[in-house]
């Protein structure tokens, strides 16, 4: 994510102090510390339980693209 990148470059590299970061991204401090604390390079977002009104579509258009 590129935004996350942005975030550890303003603080690690430049400095600058977590209000400052967020009055820049427009993100909550709470949110910028919780990612510069978890050392991951992208924040993880849990996949969805129910499944989609549009899943039984979803192989509709590659079954014809493969039946001509």
């Amino acid at each position: 994510m590129v935004m996350l990148a942005k975030i550890r470059r303003m603080h690690f590299r430049d400095g600058l102090p977590l209000r400052e970061i967020a009055k820049r991204t427009g993100l909550s401090r709470n949110t910028i510390r919780r990612w510069l604390r978890s050392g991951q390079s992208e924040p993880v977002y849990p996949r969805r339980a129910s499944p989609s009104r549009l899943d039984p579509y979803v192989s509709f258009p590659v079954k014809q693209t493969f039946q001509k």
